[in-house]
């Protein structure tokens, strides 16, 4: 080998030499079998993951597997039918529209309803079908009611705050001597289907005409813009026997006339009668800015209109409540007489329009009462947020529209029950029931009260109450009548009532002690 082989040699194992990094020292043993077990562990975890992923996935996948192959069902709703002349015409579909709201199907009457509509009275032509109802079962109407909503009967009644008024032929000579006695007065020719009212002179009046009646005219009405108008209230007897009546309290319908009342014509209708094509509130003047502009409401407009002229409406509505309690609690007994006829007291119920007139000096007047008032927004869109607010707040009160899902009205379990209304909702008088006298016998109104001594009939219609008070949302009870605490505590007279009204009195007035709310 020559000496440049030998170089070139000796360069190569030089090269080979920097080449190859030289071994790290050797590490302890414990530091690398920790290190193994971090690695193993990251593998394990990540395996775990993977695999609870996969297995999350495929139940997933058989779930909707599983939906995808259920067949539909049909959903149980609560059904109402509707009873009328053309029923399908569209003067009911806001009633329609709330119970379809409400969870309820339209059906026809051979099914098994929850609600019977009526538009027409019913218990003529649908009586078999009325005298035996399921419990459960509501009807939007009471036996006997005409003797309220009947315009010659209650005109004629001679009850406070409506106008006098007499019936041809039968009351001739009562007319004659009224008309002697107040020859300024001039009397409103009526019949019971309120069709050609006129003013006229007693001279000018047919004595011996059938089927009308004459009332005596205010003449001095309180005008707005130069108006003469109504005032509707909505109203809702729950129970007679005993006697439950509320108002809608959330608004009032009020109605003016469309033509302005002087320079006074009596031969120009549109100044004194509000017909079907009345001025409606938000084309009057004096309201225009209260309703219109900041959202104000029929009633609660007037009011602060009238106390923009220094006028007190309180006045107004303290007698527009004592007026419909007088007449309610006037024609009860006439009213269970035609409903003793019927299995059930318990399956009735009526919405009702009260209309009044206010004179000059605030005091009012009862002009008639109706059934089934017009609750169809078609002539005035506007008002459909009235009547749809009416609807819902009196299917709320009455337990139509109750809050807690069923598929029928059917009785609940007494679980269910309980929960709404327990025996200790309906306790009273905790120191008269706890007396001698409540435990030895169960004379007295207030120990048939305790539930030692209360009847199941008197238990079921104040459990019914209690509910009415839970659900009556914007309804006021005006009967029983409002009271204080201090007249609670200190006693109530209830003699004047029936022995059902003065139990029922008796049991509001100790719950009204027991908490404001009731009274």
């Amino acid at each position: 080998m020559t000496d440049s082989d030998m170089n070139l040699v000796e360069e190569e194992n030089k090269d080979e030499k920097i080449a190859k990094p030289s071994r790290p020292p050797p590490k302890p043993l414990i530091e690398t079998a920790i290190g193994q077990y971090t690695i193993l562990s990251v593998v394990l975890g990540g395996v775990a993951v993977l695999t609870v992923i996969a297995i999350t996935a495929d139940e997933c996948r058989k779930c909707f597997d599983k939906a995808a192959n259920l067949q539909p069902t049909e959903k149980i709703q609560k059904a109402f039918w509707a009873y009328g002349k053309d029923v399908d015409g569209g003067h009911l579909q806001e009633v329609f529209t709330i119970l379809h709201r409400l969870g309820y199907k339209k059906e026809d009457n051979y099914s098994e309803w929850d609600l019977l509509w009526a538009h027409d009275y019913p218990f003529t032509e649908l009586r078999s079908q009325l005298d035996n109802l399921k419990p459960h079962q509501k009807v939007n109407h009471l036996p006997g009611i005409g003797h309220i909503t009947n315009k010659v009967t209650l005109a004629t009644s001679g009850l406070n705050y409506i106008p006098p008024a007499f019936k041809l032929p039968v009351d001739k000579d009562k007319l004659l001597e009224y008309s002697q006695k107040f020859p300024n007065v001039s009397f409103v020719q009526k019949n019971n289907d309120h069709r050609e009212v006129k003013i006229k002179k007693i001279f000018d009046v047919n004595l011996d005409q059938e089927g009308t009646f004459l009332q005596e005219y205010i003449d001095k009405p309180l005008l707005v813009s130069g108006h003469r108008f109504d005032i509707g209230i909505y109203t809702i007897i729950t129970s007679v026997e005993p006697l439950r009546v509320y108002i809608y309290n959330g608004e009032g319908l009020l109605r003016f006339c469309p033509e302005k009342y002087y320079p006074f014509d009596p031969e120009n209708l549109d100044k004194y009668v509000v017909g079907d094509d009345y001025l409606p509130v938000w084309k009057i003047p004096a309201l225009d800015y209260y309703y219109n502009e900041l959202g104000f409401g029929m009633r609660d407009s007037l009011n602060a209109y009238l106390k923009s002229l220094g006028k007190d409406p309180s006045t107004i509505w303290k007698q527009i409540e004592d007026a419909i309690r007088t007449v309610v609690i006037a024609k009860e007994a006439a009213i269970v007489d035609v409903l003793q006829r019927y299995t059930s007291k318990r399956n009735f119920f009526e919405l009702m329009r009260f209309d009044f007139l206010v004179d000059e000096n605030l005091k009012i007047y009862l002009l008639e009462a109706n059934m089934s008032p017009n609750l169809s927004s078609a002539h005035f869109p506007p008002n459909r947020l009235l009547y749809q607010q009416v609807l819902y707040n009196v299917l709320g009160l009455v337990g139509v529209g109750e809050s807690i899902y069923r598929s029928s009205l059917a009785v609940r379990s007494k679980s269910e029950e309980d929960m709404v209304v327990s025996d200790k909702t309906l306790a009273v008088y905790p120191n008269v029931c706890n007396s001698h006298t409540c435990r030895s016998n169960c004379m007295s109104l207030e120990c048939q009260l305790c539930k030692t001594c209360i009847t199941t009939e008197t238990r079921q219609y104040l459990v019914t109450a209690v509910k009415e008070h839970l659900h009556k949302a914007d309804c006021k009870r005006i009967f029983p009548p409002p009271m204080s605490q201090e007249e609670a505590a200190n006693g109530i007279d209830v003699d004047q009532y029936s022995p059902e009204n003065q139990l029922q009195y008796k049991w509001f007035q100790g719950k009204c002690i027991l908490d404001a709310s009731w009274c």
